[in-house]
């Protein structure tokens, strides 16, 4: 692998982290509700996952799934179940008040690590784009200093993606303005990440 390949790898990647999906709705919701220090350890674990699907597709996930259909289609259907309860569990607290969360402890950096894993884990387009689109721009033969210099990007991407869209809804002034709209607001994305369950099951 040489420059230019590395680049458009990277390139291709850095467009795919910035397409609007569950991972960057979750981060909106998680940075507006519980602030940056929680979103940090979102984002990085929505990084690691991306990594995980990176790694999977460089050593024949795409061949796998080719291979045993209905284990995507399985694969499918969990990813989509998930998004859906976190769906379900939005729009039934989209009345609670800003910081009210039912008595339950605030969410630590393993739990909010593990929310960002389980958000890439669970939406096969990630590893529909790594396994047929991202592994198609990695040449046969590249050796593992370019492989590890492109899953630190991979994982960069991610992070410093999703730390952006943190800091715009952790703002004060975007606080204040979610917190006169949380019932609509919540229920919006509730709704839209159902869709994006529903549509991620059907594909």
């Amino acid at each position: 692998m040489g420059l230019s390949a590395f680049l458009a790898a990277y390139f291709l990647h850095l467009i795919a982290a910035a397409s609007p999906g569950p991972a960057v709705l979750m981060t909106a919701r998680t940075a507006v509700t519980e602030g940056m220090r929680t979103s940090f350890f979102l984002a990085c674990g929505i990084g690691f996952g991306a990594v995980f699907w990176a790694l999977a597709a460089l050593f024949g996930l795409a061949v796998l799934f080719k291979l045993a259909p209905a284990l995507f289609w399985g694969f499918k259907i969990t990813g989509a179940l998930f998004l859906l309860w976190i769906a379900f569990n939005m729009w039934r607290h989209a009345p609670e008040p800003l910081g009210d969360n039912s008595g339950q402890p605030p969410r630590g950096a393993l739990a909010a690590l593990w929310l960002g894993l389980a958000t890439q884990f669970s939406n096969p387009k990630a590893a529909v784009f790594f396994g047929a689109i991202f592994v198609g721009t990695v040449p046969p033969g590249t050796t593992w200093p370019w492989l590890t210099a492109l899953l630190i990007a991979v994982f960069l991407n991610e992070v410093l993606f999703n730390l952006l869209i943190a800091r715009l809804f952790s703002l004060e002034r975007t606080r204040r303005a979610y917190a006169r709209l949380k019932t609509v607001i919540d229920r919006c994305f509730g709704g839209i990440l159902a869709l994006l369950s529903f549509k991620i099951a059907a594909t």
